[in-house]
């Protein structure tokens, strides 16, 4: 495991002065791109969008130099917004609709604005959150980013994360290599983020920097100086909003450093955020229904700040014309004048003439967008839906007759949504319902195409998988609690979706611990301490790990089912098999002295 002081190729003599560097970018320069988001903050979780409580200076000063986008809509969880914002498709297009169980895996086909960048001649790089898939070839570094340190999975302490991180002083995958780090997780992004840009003058390249942050989503833990202001409103908010105002102060940090720089001029500076609020929402609603995964606009109208002095985006312009996700990538290719991939058709559009003016341009169409929250194995027609319009929001949701119930709001007099009018606007509905109905069977024969993890592959081989992308009809065992406290329930099993690459000889590896840190040596049936706990509420690592029964260990693979003894005080169990090139699902579990199942939560295949 690499160390810090090592974690970048280039050496201090390859860096040049960027203090040299002209404060106006010359004329023939591409721009640069910084993009931050944060995740599950909401449009309300600001003091310049009203927020009472958390303070937001570098934010708001932000805002008050930006086009802003006020009627800016998102998805209502993680996964499915990065994947829209990042590749300009609908997030049920591109198989991403959900957070966990294997469907949070962003399809091979898709193309990303890392890749899109790359091609044009960028320096592209990812720091934080992914959450779009952590094997080949779903990972950022198979997406065309260039440099990534990234945690596992959705969040820190997620299953695919590395072992016992917490927010602080943490493992994280640096170009694929677990690499120790120092200090907090949002302070570690931007560090290494400021490292690439940095790389990326001294190579005379323009630069995409796609800074993500896991906060401040749950578990909710900041530095103390941060949650210290707020203690008052409890363990639980005052760190959320510790973890807002540290992000402030990076973002800040970040601007102060661009202009010492002289990066400002000719940088795209985007902040926006995920979904709607997880944690803000007792102190201030933004004046909107719903939070996080909430079909209503308090679930997925979020902020969008874009600052870009060179290209005249420097003034506080609020734009009130509905955009969505899908929007971006093909806004920043307009704006960054660079070539589109030819095989690409996007569901979003460039919103350059919006944000170029003050007003929306006469002959801009009345746009109609939808969003949903899926979270299920398969998604579900009308469920938890959006049929959006400047002036409409049809919302709705499949009853217990599997019937969809159908809601309309006239959002500019009502935006908190609490007056139907469906039945005095039956024309506005239907003209919404007949767009869903054309948008779902446009989108919906891409439902039977799964992601698929690739084994065989040089890119990653072994192959790491965690039972974070199981497929399954419950809920996967998607944090390190879950791991720790060894579910057996029958819901929460499942198995892996595969793409054999290369037939023939396979040892596929299954772990109740994965083989990294202090778990590596520790025996499938072994009970283990709880970790050291860090500021905020309890960490997932503070749990301690619960002794499970295993006398078998069971595989299933592409017709072949396998069981061998599980020794007393094994730590894994090896399977060899041959495999057929092409599809395959791998089951693995183990099996107690009196039939109870436990999955095995971490399996590692490898080409031999």
């Amino acid at each position: 495991m690499r160390k810090i002081s090592s974690l970048f190729f280039w050496t201090l003599s390859a860096i040049v002065s960027l203090s040299a560097l002209p404060d106006q970018a010359r004329a023939d320069e591409k721009p640069n791109v910084v993009i931050v988001i944060t995740d599950d903050q909401g449009y309300g979780d600001l003091s310049c969008h009203g927020n009472p409580v958390v303070k937001t200076p570098h934010l708001d000063s932000l805002a008050s130099e930006s086009v802003r986008l006020e009627d800016y809509h998102v998805a209502p969880t993680c996964s499915p917004t990065r994947c829209a914002l990042l590749t300009g498709h609908w997030t049920n297009r591109t198989g991403v609709w959900h957070t966990i169980m294997g469907r949070s895996m962003l399809r091979a086909n898709e193309v990303t604005v890392g890749t899109i960048f790359k091609n044009n001649g960028y320096a592209t790089g990812m720091f934080g959150k992914w959450h779009l898939g952590d094997n080949y070839p779903f990972r950022p570094e198979d997406r065309g980013f260039t440099e990534v340190l990234r945690h596992g999975g959705g969040g820190v302490g997620q299953t695919p994360d590395y072992w016992d991180n917490a927010y602080f002083d943490d493992t994280y995958f640096h170009n694929k290599v677990p690499t120790k780090t120092e200090g907090y997780c949002t302070d570690v992004y931007f560090d290494y983020a400021k490292k690439f840009i940095e790389a990326s003058v001294a190579e005379d390249k323009p630069f995409l920097a796609y800074i993500s942050t896991n906060a401040p989503h749950s578990p909710n833990h900041a530095p103390e100086e941060y949650s210290k202001p707020y203690a008052e409103l409890g363990v639980a908010v005052s760190n959320f909003f510790g973890m807002v105002a540290n992000i402030d102060d990076n973002v800040g940090a970040m601007r102060e450093w661009l202009d010492e720089k002289g990066l400002t001029d000719n940088t795209i500076f985007i902040f926006t955020t995920d979904n709607g609020t997880a944690g803000g929402r007792s102190v201030y609603d933004g004046g909107m229904r719903g939070a996080k995964g909430s079909e209503y606009d308090g679930g997925h109208r979020v902020p969008f700040f874009l600052h870009w002095p060179g290209g005249g985006f420097d003034q506080e312009n609020k734009v009130e014309t509905i955009t969505a996700h899908v929007d971006v990538v093909p806004t920043l290719i307009d704006l960054c004048e660079i070539e589109a991939p030819s095989e690409v058709k996007f569901d979003g559009v460039s919103i350059r003439p919006l944000i170029e003016s003050t007003e929306a341009p006469q002959d801009w169409p009345d746009r109609i967008l939808v969003t949903d929250s899926q979270r299920v194995k398969d998604p579900i027609k009308w469920r938890k839906s959006a049929v959006m319009t400047n002036d409409w929001r049809l919302v709705s949701n499949n009853g217990k007759d599997g019937k969809p119930n159908h809601e309309l709001y006239a959002i500019k007099s009502d935006p908190k949504q609490q007056k139907n009018v469906i039945a005095d606007h039956p024309e506005v509905a239907q003209r919404l319902k007949d767009f869903y109905h054309a948008w779902w069977a446009d989108i919906a024969p891409t439902f039977g195409d799964p992601a698929r993890i690739h084994i065989g592959n040089p890119a990653e081989n072994p192959s790491r998988l965690t039972s974070h992308d199981w497929i399954t009809t419950g809920s996967s065992p998607w944090n390190q609690k879950h791991i720790r406290s060894g579910i057996t329930k029958p819901g929460n099993l499942g198995f892996w979706y595969l793409t054999v690459e290369q037939a023939g000889e396979y040892e596929i590896e299954v772990r109740r611990w994965p083989n990294e840190g202090k778990v590596a040596n520790t025996p499938i049936t072994a009970s283990i301490p709880g970790g050291a706990p860090v500021p905020g509420g309890p960490a997932f690592r503070e749990t301690p790990g619960k002794a499970v029964s295993a006398k078998t260990a069971n595989i299933e693979i592409q017709g072949h089912k396998l069981s061998a003894d599980v020794p007393e005080g094994a730590t894994n169990v090896k399977f060899d098999v041959t495999l057929e090139a092409g599809p395959a699902e791998l089951y693995a579990t183990f099996l107690g002295e009196k039939g109870e199942v436990t999955g095995a939560f971490f399996a590692y295949v490898k080409k031999k």
